[in-house]
């Protein structure tokens, strides 16, 4: 039995191109020898499409392209992930459910039944889970069909979700093979973790797993692909790359060769480079927009985020802008023309200071008698920002924002400044990451200026400005948040950890004040297991401490 595995990369609500999609996959699944292929989790519509399907128009237009679909697939069977209405009285509208395909018809519906309410997930806000997990007979086999969560075990998810176990149920049917058609998040670590719970599900099942997870970036979340076939027996016998689209057939009852799964356990820096690439360019591409501009700093977040829009859009696509103020050194300057003729990109000078003398005397009345402090600081930002977003509009470039994670967590930015912007690349990484992946990216030649990498970090907002004046050293601020956020201790045990109490409590105070701030930040990419946005909701107006 040849499966043709179709990983590709959908559109949220684009039924006609997610079509177009699918039937490519399928031919090239076909022309490699297929007798069925399997694809993504609601492949036909895109993953989450979160309130899209409230609309009254979007799961029937979504019904009207699976028709379509089916009348295409004449050739072998195709398994197709989709929204369709739950018909019984009571409970939730739709289903997260999956059609097989085959000679014209929709041949077979299939439900999920499990439905993740938690993390970034929020599942049970629209769908009503499926009754029952029936086997289905095809080419004398007896195919299990699940979709994503249907498969994650207790022991992943930490704790019991669920009262049900698609995966036993189905079992207990004489299932001779299994089918998961997936949208599983990418984090740090994930495409090993997923290696591991499905080899425990082959061998507790005893059948193959064929695995198919979606490609792409929508909004906040990245899919990083890394299809895969387990054996029986919990070895990797056929797997897809990670980060790009890609087709492969492969047949799971034959005994074939254990591959080689290193690449699910791919340096950390290269993980986080390759998706962060891949989410920019989805995000840029799916929104309708060709080229991006960004501040150059001299800095190296500014850095990290250039060379990224570089590898994703093209370099002749990226413009950025160097804006000196009174405080800007001459080696910021000379680093960001440095980077910019390292990466290929455009860069421009546009000083600020006669802009910046001239919002002081504008404000000057207004400020008799009082010092210079953090105001004048935001201004520099602040006027930074009304330039590039003034190049945004009139070039229609996509604005990039250049914070990490641990800027970000503190309130380390001015909001209205530099945390104007359409997206904001590289703010679910913390600091001491931004300086692995720089590193990681001058493994063969320097591509950022290795001065940027090694000079202390400065806002150069003030004289002599550093980072560190303000903010804790960054292995400490990164471990303590890491804790704090992601972990979500309370600050007690972090002391308890060795932390100094100062400093951890000084750090979850800053974390809980800026939630007003982040809740106006750009949209960011999610790359470790708890970013700020999606899978994170805290409310502005609170005074728990701990």
């Amino acid at each position: 039995m040849n499966i043709g595995i179709a990983q590709i990369n959908a559109v949220v609500g684009d039924f006609p191109g997610n079509v177009k999609r699918l039937l490519a996959a399928y031919r090239e699944c076909l022309d490699a020898g297929a007798e069925l292929v399997i694809t993504p989790e609601m492949s036909l519509v895109g993953y989450p499409p979160r309130d899209l399907v409230f609309k009254s128009h979007f799961v029937p237009k979504c019904l009207q392209a699976l028709d379509h679909l089916a009348g295409e697939i004449r050739e072998v069977p195709l398994l197709v992930g989709y929204v369709d209405y739950h018909e019984a009285t009571g409970g939730k509208p739709f289903r997260n459910a999956a059609a097989w395909l085959e000679q014209g018809a929709i041949v077979h519906r299939f439900w999920k039944t499990l439905l993740p309410t938690y993390d970034v997930f929020d599942e049970r806000r629209y769908f009503e889970p499926g009754e029952a997990c029936e086997p289905i007979v095809w080419n004398g086999k007896r195919i299990g069909v699940t979709i994503c969560e249907d498969i994650w075990t207790d022991d992943y998810l930490q704790r019991p979700f669920y009262d049900r176990d698609p995966v036993s149920e189905l079992s207990a049917k004489n299932m001779d093979l299994l089918l998961n058609l997936s949208a599983s998040p990418f984090h740090l670590g994930k495409p090993a973790q997923r290696r591991d719970m499905l080899a425990k599900v082959a061998r507790q099942s005893a059948v193959p797993v064929v695995y198919c997870n979606s490609i792409g970036g929508n909004d906040q979340l990245l899919f990083d692909g890394h299809s895969m076939v387990i054996n029986a027996e919990g070895r990797i016998a056929a797997q897809l790359n990670g980060f790009v689209e890609q087709t492969r057939v492969v047949n799971p009852f034959l005994n074939l060769e254990p591959e080689d799964s290193k690449a699910l356990e791919e340096e950390a820096p290269a993980q986080l480079y390759r998706a962060l690439v891949l989410g920019l360019r989805d995000y840029a591409t799916k929104c309708g927009f060709t080229s991006v501009c960004l501040g150059l700093s001299g800095g190296i977040d500014s850095a990290l985020t250039a060379a990224i829009a570089a590898d994703a859009l093209g370099p002749e696509n990226v413009h950025g802008l160097t804006m000196p103020s009174p405080y800007s050194s001459g080696g910021s300057v000379d680093d960001s023309i440095h980077l910019a003729k390292s990466l290929g990109i455009r860069c421009d000078t546009v000083p600020i200071r006669d802009a910046f003398e001239t919002f002081k005397a504008t404000l000057a009345p207004l400020f008799v008698g009082k010092p210079e402090d953090v105001t004048e600081e935001n201004l520099q930002a602040r006027i930074r920002g009304v330039l590039l977003m003034a190049l945004s509009n009139k070039d229609h470039h996509l604005l990039l924002t250049t914070g990490n994670k641990s800027e970000l967590a503190v309130g380390y930015c001015t909001i209205y400044g530099d945390m104007c912007g359409g997206l904001a690349v590289i703010s679910d990484l913390p600091k001491t990451r931004v300086y692995e992946v720089c590193r990681w990216l001058n493994r063969e030649r320097e591509i950022i200026p290795w001065n940027t990498i090694e000079k202390p970090p400065s806002a150069e907002l003030r004289p002599d400005q550093k980072d560190q004046d303000t903010l804790p050293e960054y292995e400490i601020l990164d471990a303590i948040l890491e804790n704090y956020v992601e972990k979500q201790l309370s600050s007690e045990e972090i002391i308890d950890l060795g932390f100094d109490e100062a400093t951890v409590r000084w750090i979850q105070r800053r974390v809980d004040l800026n939630e007003w701030k982040r809740q106006q930040a750009a949209p960011g990419i999610r790359v470790t297991s708890l970013a700020f946005g999606m899978g994170r909701r805290m409310p502005i107006v609170q005074r728990f401490v701990g």
